[in-house]
């Protein structure tokens, strides 16, 4: 049986041209990038190239964009290392309710070592009013990080018109744009952005390999020390082949993402549609149209959402009870909740997510077999008797 696989916001699967100009530098370019002989000189050659192309991509120079093990380093350096670089401008971090992890996790520990974190609340559907960081912002404050589009809703906030106000404030702006880059357009110019977290592996590259821009002028302190690499900001030996396949990948991205987030739209919105007119007290999360082309969220009342992907998961589709990113945690997203969700709809979430291998028939595979298992689910629910 030919699976449906509806889970590429987790990760994409390494497109073949990818694959194929990544394997000559597993063995047959094998120069560290740091070595002066002709070796050393092609590995660095080649890096160089996929910075530019990464750089291109979301409209920045070559020297603004620092590669990087993934999105939650990216994040990780965007957040700690302007508070240590910035400690004169204070320790005051402005953040979102329906962060990524990698953003709220590495607030927590600046928290606990002295840095202070202030949450801003979203509306019902996940988008941040850019009048509540006017408000919070204070004399200490050293960075506002607020992520471009969420990885389980898909909600894609106005960062250019926050971006008015941080600059007009003197306040450094971070986005995680990890589900956003190569989806929609990423301008950093047009969003007014100082630093930007992008990864690999959500645009058919290979995991392991992410980037962080950080626009030319901006303080900053490196995370990891060693020799030196990229510029002094991320010391250790560059992952050659993953720069080459994220180089690759986003050349790709450049090709093909007006007429895929055109074809993946219209296929978004047949999903929602179907489902939403098939399975009743069924509520669509995120906003209605300002969201990504290949995301839709539902919650289901008075059924888990673990057991909806289980089901879909012996019939052949593979799909998310929320982010993949926060290993096997059994508490209720904490993205619905900021939406003002109750407990029981925020566990009873489904993420069905769309990439380029994605068909009609995927589509029509779902709205047939997912009726049911919400029916089947429902049943046996003592809620769902009692109604």
């Amino acid at each position: 049986m030919k699976r449906s696989y509806l889970d590429y916001a987790a990760t994409t699967p390494v497109a073949p041209e990818v694959l194929e100009a990544m394997l000559p530098y597993f063995h047959d370019f094998p120069g560290n990038p740091s070595a002066i002989y002709a070796e050393g000189q092609e590995a660095r050659q080649a890096v160089e190239k996929a910075r530019g192309s990464l750089a291109r991509l979301i409209n920045a120079r070559p020297d603004e964009i620092l590669f990087l093990s993934g999105g939650t380093e990216a994040d990780n350096m965007a957040l700690a290392g302007i508070l240590n670089a910035n400690g004169c401008r204070g320790r005051h971090v402005i953040t979102t309710a329906i962060e990524h992890h990698a953003v709220l996790e590495t607030c927590h520990f600046l928290e606990k070592n002295g840095a202070s974190v202030t949450v801003l609340p979203v509306d019902t559907n996940g988008m941040l009013d850019p009048g509540e960081v006017e408000k919070a912002v204070r004399p200490d404050t050293a960075v506002v990080s607020v992520i471009l589009a969420n990885n389980e809703i898909g909600t894609i906030q106005n960062l250019a018109e926050i971006s008015k106000i941080t600059r007009e404030k003197g306040v450094y702006l971070h986005s995680d744009a990890v589900q956003a880059a190569g989806r929609i357009p990423v301008d950093v110019e047009a969003l007014g952005v100082d630093l930007l977290s992008v990864s690999a592996h959500k645009l058919y590259g290979p995991k392991g390999i992410g980037a962080l821009y950080i626009r030319k002028g901006t303080r900053i302190s490196p995370i990891l020390w060693g020799g030196g690499q990229e510029r002094g900001k991320r010391s250790g030996t560059e992952n050659v082949p993953g720069i080459v396949g994220f180089g690759k990948a986003v050349e790709l991205a450049q090709l093909t993402m007006a007429s895929e987030s055109g074809r993946l739209s219209a296929l978004r919105d047949r999903l929602i549609a179907g489902v939403l007119s098939t399975i009743p007290e069924t509520r669509l999360n995120g906003h209605p149209t300002q969201r990504l082309p290949n995301n839709a969220n539902f919650s289901f009342d008075y059924v888990e959402g673990e057991s909806v992907c289980l089901n879909l998961d012996l019939a052949g589709i593979s799909a998310s009870p929320g982010s993949a990113c926060s290993s096997t945690s059994t508490a209720p997203s904490h993205v619905l909740l900021a939406l003002g969700l109750p407990q029981h709809q925020a566990f009873g979430s489904l993420r069905l997510s769309l990439g380029r291998w994605t068909t009609g028939d995927d589509i029509d595979r779902v709205l047939e077999v997912l009726p049911g298992v919400v029916a089947r689910l429902r049943a046996m629910s003592p809620l769902w008797a009692r109604k």
